[in-house]
């Protein structure tokens, strides 16, 4: 079967591991831009020939970029199916589907979306265009797969998610966690607390700081980049902690399990906004996945993520995850067991590898159906 797979995501080499993954099960071309705002396309490494890139008129302002030369792409591969990763309302998934169907070609696109609020009537009407198209959609979430219902699709979805893991990069691995310590300047018996995320407010830092600042012996390490950061460092000086508090700022991907592995737990404390709760959590997935205990808020899809893998509170509450870092800074054999729970929960779910099994299973199913 041969996919044509779109997305502006892909321009980093970090997030292909789960197309290195599908290649394995279909006849692969993926297309990207050659550049998202000033990030230019990460280049192919061994085993990714199927990468294409073409360039794109807005890029770097989500929902508006459109593709050029796309339908002589089309036209040029006699594709079974298109794959186009973005949500039902944006300008390239309109586009696509338009070219589509002049080459007469199944197409399905992803949606992440998991409020249903009220979008622009030109939105909405890229919606409608695209919901009346499109062969099949993909649901990150099933909260996501209720908003579409709930707007009107009534197509073929999957609820399949796309934010996986590589499990030869991201587990247990007592040589990294040390050497990594090591590096940042932690002893072996510190309780490290991590965080990595963008530093906004709906991110919930400022609560996390608020609760981490009652801990004695602990270590706060902050892994991204963004406007709360300067709030950050103050709110850490005038609490007397900012000994204790490390900012990594922005890491690249191949650094991140060993960043992982020195925590003892990693947090994420996100507040829900009038237009935004969590959409997924990737970085419980991967910390997970490291076998280290997690704790998460209560918006949007972290409880879904975590189940019973880990410690929910109720976001916004600093006292609630106070009292949950106390408690697996006390208690190492319930971190461990956390930590181990988490892991299976990873590794039944989230890899890669049956991400892409489950996707490769919903074009057949997709293409059997337009053939029927």
């Amino acid at each position: 079967m041969r996919v044509l797979y779109v997305s502006k995501a892909m321009i980093a080499s970090a997030y292909r591991d789960k197309l290195r993954a599908l290649a394995g099960h279909v006849e692969l071309r993926a297309l990207v831009p050659e550049r998202w705002g000033r990030q230019r396309v990460d280049p192919p490494v061994a085993g990714e020939e199927w990468l294409r890139t073409a360039p794109a008129r807005a890029h770097g302002h989500n929902h508006f970029h459109v593709y050029r030369g796309v339908r002589r792409i089309l036209r040029e591969s006699e594709f079974d199916l298109v794959h186009v990763d973005e949500e039902p309302y944006s300008a390239v998934t309109a586009q696509l589907a338009r070219h589509c169907r002049s080459v007469r070609r199944p197409f399905v696109f992803f949606a992440w979306q998991n409020l249903p609020k009220r979008i622009p009537a030109p939105f909405r009407a890229l919606r409608g265009y695209v919901f009346a198209r499109a062969a099949g959609g993909i649901a990150g979430t099933d909260a996501a797969a209720a908003v579409l219902r709930g707007w009107g699709f009534a197509g073929p979805l999957a609820v399949i998610p796309q934010m996986g893991f590589d499990a030869s990069r991201f587990r247990p691995d007592s040589a990294a966690r040390a050497a990594t310590r090591e590096a940042l300047g932690m002893r072996d018996t510190d309780f490290v607390v991590g965080f990595a995320g963008r530093l906004v407010r709906e991110k919930g830092v400022h609560v996390l700081l608020e609760a981490f600042a009652a801990l004695a012996e602990a270590r706060l390490l902050l892994i991204g980049a963004g406007p709360e950061r300067n709030p950050v460092l103050r709110a850490a000086a005038r609490a007397g902690i900012a000994d204790r508090v490390l900012l990594a700022g922005e890491v690249a991907s191949p650094a991140m399990p060993g960043l992982l592995t020195a925590c003892d737990v990693v947090v994420l404390p996100s507040l829900t906004a009038r237009n935004w709760a969590e959409q997924f959590g990737r970085v419980l997935v991967e910390a997970m996945a490291c076998g280290v205990a997690v704790v998460g808020s209560d918006s949007g899809e972290i409880p879904a993520v975590i189940g019973d893998a880990g410690i929910i509170t109720p976001e916004g509450d600093a006292a609630a995850l106070r009292a949950a870092l106390t408690h697996l800074a006390s208690t190492p054999g319930d971190r461990a067991a956390l930590g181990e729970r988490g892991r299976r929960r990873a590794l039944e779910r989230f890899t890669n590898a049956g991400i892409a099994a489950r996707t490769a299973a919903f074009y057949r199913d997709i293409v059997k159906g337009e053939r029927r």
